[in-house]
């Protein structure tokens, strides 16, 4: 509420005055200082108090909104703004009440600026317990200035972008957070300069330039790689108000090759050290890791052109040049090493040969512990001409078919190898392995049972993967390359002091492929960091060949039985996070489905040899017959022997 206030009193101690005025009949009134007055009152300050007034009244509004909320409470009044009381007002030391009719009617002045300076008289009321509340008052509104002011031109930025920027981009306010982002970052990017450093084993990303599908939709690349080793994921995210923000996450390797990067150069980092390493005798491994259509096939196989591969850039022909290369070298020349290549998938469990017209293959264990895959044809080359037709025969067997990230996606896992040999016997051997999609052992957008089961393998053959690459850093005694068909047929590749490993995970840098990417990385970046220093692994001595982990925990009789499933439960044990106990019941069940579909399918073939010998066998009885005089007791016998030997058989093989 506002009244009509006068002045009555002056005190000098103070410097407040004392005004009074009439409400429902009854005289009420408070003390007000000066300072106030003055900057609510400016004609009636001091010339010398004249001049900081203007800065006062540009922000009224504030003050009033907060007068309002105050004055519930509390009644505060202020003087009228006129200039016939204003004369009045300088007398105040005579302490005279000047009658009513004195003052004329109020000038018009504004409507809204008498409202204005009685509301913040009344703001100033509320704070007289403060000594220093004119000073308060001061900041505030100083304060209140600059926030206006950063809103002006926190709007005039927002208006000068959205004239620069195509508002039919898609999560443009995102893109200018990564830019501002990017713009605060120091480059500096992998060269041919920078050194090769030797590791046993070596964990490297690769980052894809958008594809035409992603540009055509304007997709966003959120992955920005500032330094030699250093990977960032500009992660969208949404705040409970709907607020976009950025979550900067990051990850560091051994190398992280960005999106100008060839394939000569990510070669040059990750297989070209390896390549020396099986002319000494040992085993070198090559994965290419990531989702479908992030680039494992291109840095793998080489170069497209529409759907056309040129295979002589990729790292299985550039391995195979330097491997012909270095066989011209004298200290290697004279060890009169012949160089063989295999080309064979693993899909679903079962091994396939790519050179061999897709022959199914039998993965064994022979007497000494060393796996055997039976039936895989090995073809001698004496050029890398002859590998690149390999690669072309093989590439154009290989399964494929349709996730939910990727219409062609590689289903299989393709395993090229160039392996030496020297008189017959094994010298060393170069894997290089095309993994599948990693998003197919998450992919539950089909309900389809085959694609759940291919899901499964390719998860179980991952996990595997890891744990044997974990097993090799580490010098573990135990290696559970059992718990996979890939990690069974590279045994011998994480097996024994000289052996190497790189992993080439690729990555998809659009937007829509955020999840996948961050599983890409979180799954190279534990690969990694879980390798340790090899002093540090000898700190606590020799390794103890009597425990086991897990191992000693479980039932020997059921070890000896399936030594698969050993190696199947001790990788669920060790990935507790990420594989449930449902999920390692599954993974079980489904190892002991192919097992069985292996055993019925060997038995079949045992039943099918044992029909052409009986065929045989009732061919000389038929003939037996044409005689004249032929021992019908004697023929009745053997093809009663005969019918007994099908129907055990048979029966057997039914109730598998």
């Amino acid at each position: 509420r506002i009244h009509q206030a006068m002045v009555t009193s002056l005190n000098e101690d103070n410097e407040s005055v004392t005004v009074e005025w009439i409400e429902n009949g009854d005289t009420k009134g408070k003390e007000i200082d000066l300072e106030s007055i003055f900057a609510l009152n400016p004609d009636v300050a001091p010339d010398e108090e004249i001049a900081p007034s203007p800065e006062t009244p540009p922000p009224p509004t504030p003050t009033c909104v907060k007068v309002n909320k105050i004055a519930k409470n509390r009644r505060t009044i202020a003087p009228t703004k006129n200039d016939t009381p204003s004369r009045d007002n300088r007398v105040i030391p005579t302490r005279a009440r000047p009658p009513q009719p004195q003052q004329p009617e109020p000038a018009p002045p504004p409507p809204p600026q008498q409202p204005a300076q009685l509301t913040q008289a009344q703001t100033q009321q509320q704070l007289q317990n403060a000594r220093r509340k004119s000073n308060c008052v001061k900041e505030v509104e100083k304060l209140q200035e600059k926030r206006e002011r950063r809103r002006l031109q926190q709007q005039e930025l927002r208006e000068k972008r959205a004239q620069e920027v195509d508002t039919t981009i898609p999560n443009y306010e995102i893109m200018y957070m990564i830019r501002d982002f990017r713009a605060s970052l120091d480059y500096r990017p992998l060269t041919t300069a920078d050194l090769i450093e030797e590791h046993r084993i070596c964990v490297c990303v690769r980052k894809r330039p958008l594809n035409k599908k992603e540009l055509s939709v304007k997709d966003l690349d959120v992955i920005t790689i500032p330094s030699k080793d250093v990977v960032m994921v500009h992660e969208p995210k949404q705040k409970v108000d709907l607020t976009r923000y950025l979550e900067n996450q990051t990850f560091r390797f051994d190398y992280a090759f960005d999106d100008s990067t060839t394939n000569e150069m990510v070669y040059r980092f990750t297989a070209r050290p390896l390549v020396e390493t099986i002319f000494e005798r040992g085993m070198a491994t090559c994965f290419a890791y990531g989702q479908t259509g992030s680039g494992k096939t291109h840095t793998m196989g080489g170069d497209f052109s529409g759907k056309n591969q040129d295979c002589s850039k990729g790292i299985y022909a550039l391995a195979a040049r330097d491997v012909f290369l270095m066989l011209k070298k004298p200290n290697y020349r004279k060890l009169d090493l012949q160089v063989y290549a295999t080309f064979f998938e693993i899909y679903s469990g079962k091994v396939f040969d790519l050179l061999n017209r897709k022959a199914k293959l039998r993965v064994l264990e022979d007497g000494k512990q060393q796996v055997q895959v039976v039936g895989l044809q090995e073809k001698e080359v004496k050029c890398t001409e002859d590998v690149l037709k390999l690669i072309d025969l093989g590439n154009s067997c290989r399964t494929s078919g349709q996730t939910s990230a990727n219409a062609h996606s590689s289903r299989s896992h393709a395993v090229f190898q160039i392996i030496l040999r020297r008189k017959g016997k094994m010298h060393g051997k170069f894997s290089l392995i095309d993994l599948a999609g990693n998003e197919r052992g998450a992919d539950t957008s089909s309900a389809d049972r085959q694609t759940r089961l291919e899901g499964a393998e390719i998860n179980k053959s991952l996990l595997a993967l890891k744990e044997c690459i974990r097993a090799l850093g580490r010098n573990k005694p135990h290696t559970p390359f059992r718990a996979s068909k890939l990690t069974q047929v590279l045994r011998d590749s994480f097996i024994g002091e000289n052996s190497r490993t790189c992993m080439i995970a690729t990555i998809s840098p659009g937007m829509t492929s955020c999840e996948n990417t961050l599983n890409t990385l979180r799954y190279a970046n534990r690969v990694k960091e879980l390798t340790v220093d090899p002093n540090q692994v000898m700190e606590g001595g020799r390794p103890n060949i009597h425990a086991v982990n897990q191992l000693d925990l479980l039932d020997e009789d059921w070890l000896s039985i399936s030594p698969q499933r050993d190696d199947l439960k001790l990788l669920c044990e060790q990935n507790e996070e990420e594989v449930s106990p449902q999920l390692f019941t599954f993974h079980e069940a489904v190892s002991q489905l192919v097992e069985m579909e292996e055993q019925v399918l060997e038995d079949h073939r045992a039943v099918f040899q044992e029909s052409i010998r009986w065929l045989e066998d009732e061919k000389v009885l038929l003939e037996m017959t044409e005689e004249v005089d032929y021992d019908v007791e004697s023929y009745a016998t053997q093809l009663e022997q005969i019918l007994d030997q099908k129907i055990e058989i048979l029966t057997e093989l039914r109730g598998m």
